[in-house]
C-alpha cells in the first residue's frame, strides 16, 4: 500500500514571458479550495489524500490542470464546483469524473 491513498496535483505554474499557464486561470484558489474540503472532511494523512503544488506539469494547452495519482487522471476545471464534483466523486469515492478529464492530446 502506497502511503496515501490518493494524491493531486494541481499546476500553479506562473509564466512571466506571456505563455499560457495554469496561473492565468486562479489554479492556486482551486488548489486552496482542495485542500481546504479534504482538510475539512478529516480525509488529509496518512492512507488517505494529500493535495499538492505543483510546477508546471506540460499541459499548458488544457490549463488550469490538476492529476490524481496512483490512477493518473488528469483533470482540467472552471470553477469551485468542478473542484467539489472532483473531491466528492474521485478523491472520495474513486469515481472519475469523465466530463472534466483533460483529452490526452492536449499538451504543452
Amino acid at each position: 500500500m502506497s502511503y496515501y491513498q490518493r494524491h493531486i496535483f494541481f499546476c500553479l505554474n506562473q509564466r512571466i514571458n506571456g505563455e499560457a499557464s495554469c496561473g492565468d486561470h486562479d489554479a492556486k484558489a482551486a488548489f486552496d479550495h482542495c485542500k481546504n474540503r479534504i482538510k475539512d472532511a478529516g480525509l488529509s494523512g496518512k492512507g488517505q489524500v494529500r493535495v499538492n503544488k505543483a510546477g508546471c506539469l506540460d499541459r499548458c494547452a488544457g490549463g488550469p490542470v490538476a492529476v490524481v495519482y496512483p490512477e493518473g487522471t488528469w483533470y482540467t476545471f472552471v470553477d469551485q464546483a468542478d473542484i467539489d464534483e472532483i473531491v466528492d466523486r474521485h478523491l472520495i469515492n474513486g469515481e472519475v469524473v469523465t466530463r472534466l478529464v483533460l483529452p490526452d492530446d492536449v499538451g504543452r
